[in-house]
């Protein structure tokens, strides 16, 4: 059996599934090879416009690197030379992804939701960076992302203690999106993705691109960024269709 499924839910959706629910999802050489191979299908095909992730079974999304390995002196197999760890973390890319959290989100696994777009989560589930607990670190994202998804001083204690954090808590913090019940959570992230996947590619593609972007500019930087970026977007095919498909009362036909 694979380690991560892969399905297309229709045209413009894909369902990514971490498969190792005896290990809880862990993050091996083989998950990480084809979390890789996924991520550049993704970015390569032109209808797919939203994807999510989850993972199998009932008790874990995913509960980060396979320790087994770490030990063994083999961490290098967690690493994607050009996405970085479980071949996703620091991948470079265009299309949006939704974290579909259900069960516990560790270590690894807590990067893995850091490192998408959107998050959703079943009541609960568990977030947490419990490196610090094994004399490790949280090395794929976690000490730099964290701060930013959480106050700072709530991130700083997650990650010098390892306390796990609740989807309720998660929810009040602003971490996550909607908290769902676990027999709505991937029907909840389809219906988000089916709104994404709606409107203009192009369009989402560049505001993906300038939010990510403008970290630690000022307004005064951004703002004649934003400016040419808008006077460029005005003249693409899809702002041409766009607003013609409103002055038609029509649903825009995106190429």
């Amino acid at each position: 059996m694979s380690a991560v499924l892969y399905e297309q839910i229709d045209e413009n959706i894909a369902l990514v599934r971490l498969n190792r629910p005896e290990a809880y999802n862990a993050i091996n050489g083989e998950v990480t090879e084809q979390m890789a191979e996924i991520v550049s299908k993704t970015e390569a095909d032109p209808k797919i416009r939203a994807v999510i992730l989850t993972g199998n079974g009932e008790k874990a999304f995913c509960a980060g690197a396979d320790l087994k390995l770490i030990s063994a002196g083999k961490g290098e197999l967690l690493q994607s030379d050009q996405y970085g760890f479980a071949g996703f973390v620091y991948a470079k890319r265009n299309k949006p992804w939704i974290a579909a959290v259900n069960g516990f989100a560790l270590a690894g696994g807590m990067e893995l939701c850091l490192a998408c777009d959107l998050i959703l989560a079943s009541a609960g589930s568990k977030f947490g960076l419990p490196e610090v607990t094994r004399g490790l670190i949280a090395g794929a994202g976690g000490l730099f992302r964290l701060p930013k998804a959480l106050p700072s001083r709530i991130a700083t204690e997650l990650i010098l203690t390892g306390r796990q954090l609740t989807a309720e808590e998660a929810l009040s913090f602003g971490m996550i999106n909607k908290l769902t019940s676990k027999e709505e959570l991937i029907e909840e992230a389809i219906i988000l993705a089916k709104m994404i996947a709606k409107n203009s590619p192009n369009s989402i593609k560049e505001s993906l691109s300038f939010m990510r972007n403008a970290e630690g500019k000022t307004e005064d930087e951004l703002i004649p960024v934003s400016d040419e970026l808008f006077r460029a977007i005005q003249l693409t095919d899809d702002a041409k269709e766009g607003t013609l498909a409103f002055v038609e009362k029509r649903a825009p036909v995106w190429k």
